[in-house]
């Protein structure tokens, strides 16, 4: 009997060993990362390989993908399909409070990237004048809960507008088409539309544009700990130089972009600030209070607790660069 015991504990203990969840990671091979015009960081270290150079010695690939919200960052690092995605604090919490498993590590901006925006010959006065309004957005992002916030800020919730949802830069074309009355924008979009359409921002509230974050896949960063702070250290290295070049910054955007000097001078003179990295408690408070007011509001379940989730979210012992 004792025989036999000691087998099938050997068994167990052969059958745990070849688990997934105990076996060691596969040798790193790629990393796939995001860029995106909501993130002029990302457009520098695209643009000047550092990655590349980094990881070459490595045999690791960098593999880039545009995300054109974040929204759709977060689909991507949900699905699997980039280890690291760029979005606003406030929409990596929902995504969190919504079962994606990912961890915010670092802050590549403080924006005012978003504002509630009408069309140059609008009536409209005020947030509580959207009632019964067409308004375009795009869900799961930082101009959507922005939207959310200022409604409740006027006694109003999304019932009482009619929510039109499209992508960002549909969203800019359906007002100045005046396919909707207004608009819930995001920068390089909401600068062209005033720059060049005329545009007006009916609402702004910088302090409720949450931050500028860089998600993880919570595997990735279980299973190459390393390789995520090698990332993050050549994203410092991008942000100082963005900060340090502001030509080279907006030379790199408009190459990219198209969009003419007035334009890429407004979001990235205006309403990008690129002096934060490190996510700490002015990080916390801003995205923890646009979780608490879209529970107030009824987007986020009562029973959930924002702060646990929050504190969920964020992983702030992946070391940054000290010089």
């Amino acid at each position: 009997m004792a025989d036999m015991t000691r087998r099938i504990l050997l068994a167990g203990a052969v059958a745990l060993a070849l688990t997934p969840a105990a076996r060691a990671a596969d040798p790193l091979k790629e990393i796939r990362i995001d860029w995106a015009t909501y993130n002029p960081v990302s457009m520098v270290l695209k643009q000047k390989g550092l990655l590349e150079k980094e990881f070459a010695k490595d045999g690791i690939t960098i593999t880039w993908v545009q995300s054109a919200g974040s929204n759709k960052a977060l689909e991507f690092l949900n699905a699997g399909s980039i280890d690291f995605g760029s979005t606003a604090g406030s929409a990596a919490l929902v995504a969190r409070i919504n079962g994606n498993p990912i961890k915010s590590i670092y802050v590549y901006s403080r924006p005012e990237w978003t504002a509630l925006v009408t069309g140059k010959d609008s009536k409209i006065a005020s947030v509580a004048d959207l009632k019964g309004k067409r308004v375009a957005v795009t869900r799961g992002t930082d101009p959507h809960i922005f939207l959310v916030r200022a409604l409740l800020g006027a006694g109003l919730t999304e019932k009482d507008i009619t929510p039109v949802l499209l992508q960002h830069a549909d969203g800019k074309t359906a007002l100045i088409r005046g396919d909707v009355d207004a608009w819930a924008g995001l920068d390089p979009m909401m600068a062209q539309a005033e720059v060049e359409e005329g545009a007006k921002l009916l609402y702004r509230k910088a302090d409720a544009n949450t931050w500028g974050i860089l998600n993880v896949r919570e595997q990735f960063l279980k299973d190459y700990p390393d390789a995520a702070r090698r990332v993050l250290a050549v994203y410092e290295e991008a942000r100082k130089y963005s900060l340090a070049n502001y030509d080279e910054l907006k030379k790199t955007f408009i190459a990219v972009t198209k969009l003419p000097d007035a334009v890429v001078d407004k979001q990235l003179k205006e309403r990008t600030e690129l002096t934060h990295s490190r996510i700490g408690a002015p990080q916390r408070e801003s995205i923890l209070a646009a979780g608490l007011a879209l529970q107030q509001a009824g987007v986020v379940d009562p029973k959930v607790d924002v702060k646990a989730t929050l504190d969920a979210l964020i992983d702030d012992q992946v070391p940054l660069p000290t010089n």
